[in-house]
């Protein structure tokens, strides 16, 4: 007969590891911070003309909010770049002058270096973002920033994701000349949504025996969707598919009705006022309706998780992920399988 303590927990490493995400942040802010603005100012000084970002998985959400934060804080034009371009049709595009951003938890899949290292010989200024200063990708990568999270065993990225959000915020606001400073609070107000598990499991509930979920948010908020939407189909394995609030109206609001789990993703800022005439159709059409965001969005729903009023927009997606996290790791084990181990999952990917 098995010993109960010798029996995994099913959710327990990646508990672990959500659970470290405001020590973490202030690792970042404490540790990391004066390196990065080192590196910040050493590009800043190259002048590059726009940027382009280069991901997969997780870190690909991750870049996409940087995208956000180029376009908006440093008006300057940014991409997500298609490896494939380059590593499956040999693509030799002239990057003299572009910055070139690739992250990555684990700075190992071959695609990311073999794009980043022909990226720096068309003339790229490259820059690696990793959880891995020893990684294939550091190497190739004119300059490298470590996100300090510390190692992650669980296959669902939680603590690295939010840990990538900081370190590209600290670059952009870098970039910039700004002090990073909206940043400051951002552990203590992890640590306190973060205690907040019991009513991320009551919501759970809701979703036990989803078919299918809608994730929607606008601006800043939307990486947080699409990462959202990752964490859930990975570990619940219920599809669940993201969508800009602007696309939604486009045509697939026509599959949401009165019995459609919808979650929206509200930021406090003009990107929740973008969403606003998003979730007027969706109560118009009677959907579940669940709301991550300010505690006025939040009543006005069906349910829903306040998150910490006051805090600058262009930082909320660093909040508004981890209630989501919980809800992925709380759903997977109300339907009886392990967050730590999803199916067909490996840790590192390996695409080329």
């Amino acid at each position: 007969m098995s010993d109960p303590q010798t029996v995994p927990v099913p959710g327990r490493i990646m508990a672990a590891e959500m659970a470290e995400q405001p020590a973490v942040l202030r690792r970042i802010l404490d540790e990391g911070a004066p390196k990065i603005r080192e590196v910040a100012a050493q590009i800043a000084a190259r002048g590059p003309r726009f940027v382009l970002l280069t991901a997969r998985g997780t870190s690909d959400n991750a870049a996409l909010y940087a995208k956000y934060l180029i376009e908006i804080l440093l008006g300057k034009p940014a991409g997500l770049t298609s490896m494939s371009t380059t590593t499956a049709y040999g693509a030799k595009p002239d990057l003299t002058d572009v910055l070139v951003v690739t992250v990555s938890q684990s700075g190992g899949s071959p695609d990311l270096v073999a794009s980043t290292k022909a990226a720096r010989e068309a003339g790229a200024v490259t820059l690696a973002v990793t959880n891995n200063a020893a990684s294939p990708l550091a190497e190739v990568s004119e300059f490298h920033i470590d996100v300090l999270a510390g190692p992650e065993k669980a296959l669902p990225a939680t603590k690295t994701y939010t840990a990538e959000l900081l370190a590209l915020y600290l670059l952009v606001e870098g970039l910039r000349g700004g002090d990073g400073s909206a940043a400051e609070e951002l552990p203590g107000l992890a640590a306190g949504v973060l205690a907040r598990k019991a009513e991320v499991k009551a919501l759970a509930e809701r979703y036990r025996f989803a078919q299918r979920l809608v994730i929607t948010s606008r601006g800043y908020g939307y990486p947080t969707a699409r990462e959202a939407a990752l964490k859930l189909m990975e570990t619940t394995y219920i599809p669940a598919t993201p969508f800009s609030g602007a696309d939604l109206l486009h045509g697939p609001l026509a599959m949401v009705d009165n019995v459609s789990p919808v979650i929206a993703i509200v930021p406090d800022g003009r990107g929740g006022e973008a969403l606003q005439p998003v979730l007027d159709r969706l109560r118009g059409r009677g959907a579940d309706l669940v709301v991550v965001g300010q505690q006025a969005q939040v009543e006005a729903a069906s349910a829903g998780f306040a998150l910490p009023a006051g805090v600058p927009e262009e930082v909320q997606p660093i909040l508004e992920i981890l209630p989501l996290q919980l809800l992925a790791h709380e759903v997977t084990i109300a339907r009886g399988q392990d967050p730590d181990a999803p199916r067909a999952l490996a840790k590192v990917t390996e695409t080329r």
